[in-house]
């Protein structure tokens, strides 16, 4: 089966959590992910300068692994990402600011996350209002 995520929620977040589990249980059990797609505060899991506590999973961290292992397709939504400051090398020069995403991640608009729908069996969102 193919599957698209969507994530919606911070790192912190329990559902970031379960998105992350249900990703890596999807492809440990011979499934596709066409691609993740990070919307809202969602983006927040593809930045590199949160410094989580040493007694806390690192979830961007593990995203980025995850990404790079399985050589996914891993989306940030490019208008919540400037939104929330979470700015690529090319938006970051724009801006006159720090960037905070870098490979594998990929700042990109909603259509991603529509063509992504198409392309999946199902579509499965984690966190949201």
């Amino acid at each position: 089966m193919k599957f698209a995520i969507a994530l919606f929620s911070p790192p912190n977040a329990p559902s970031s959590r379960r998105a992350l589990r249900f990703a890596e249980a999807a492809l440990a059990g011979g499934h596709q992910i066409v691609r993740l797609f990070f919307y809202q505060d969602g983006v927040h899991n593809a930045s590199s300068t949160p410094v989580t506590p040493q007694d806390e999973m690192d979830l961007p961290a593990a995203w980025r692994q995850l990404v790079e292992q399985h050589a996914l397709d891993g989306v940030v939504c490019i208008a919540a990402a400037l939104r929330r400051g979470v700015l690529n090398d090319g938006e970051a020069q724009r801006y006159e600011r720090s960037a905070s995403v870098q490979a594998p991640w990929e700042l990109s608009g909603l259509g991603q996350l529509h063509e992504a729908a198409q392309l999946a069996d199902r579509l499965v969102c984690f966190g949201g209002p």
